[in-house]
């Protein structure tokens, strides 16, 4: 195996799945301005929009991900700059 092809800033990073608050600790390379305490310790952390928590397939259940709207809320902030003339 190649020498020093890994990175070497592996940390303990957090992990929070937004839909369901889900968290979860592991190692990761990934950057972040935000932080999170959990019992005591404090974490970088990433948040997600979907995890194996909340993904229908694990889940086995059908969740609507609500790309409507975000759309929405983009077509009313910039409404005025769309408007058909």
């Amino acid at each position: 195996m190649k020498k020093d092809i890994h990175p070497k800033n592996y940390r303990l990073v957090a992990f929070k799945d937004m839909s369901n608050d889900h968290t979860f600790i592991t190692r990761s390379t990934a950057h972040s301005r935000e932080t999170i305490t959990i019992e005591g310790v404090e974490y970088p952390l990433i948040k997600l929009e979907i995890s194996n928590t909340s993904h229908p397939f694990y889940t086995g259940k059908m969740k609507l991900v609500d790309t409507a709207g975000r759309v929405d809320k983009f077509m009313s902030r910039y409404k005025d700059h769309y408007k058909k003339k």
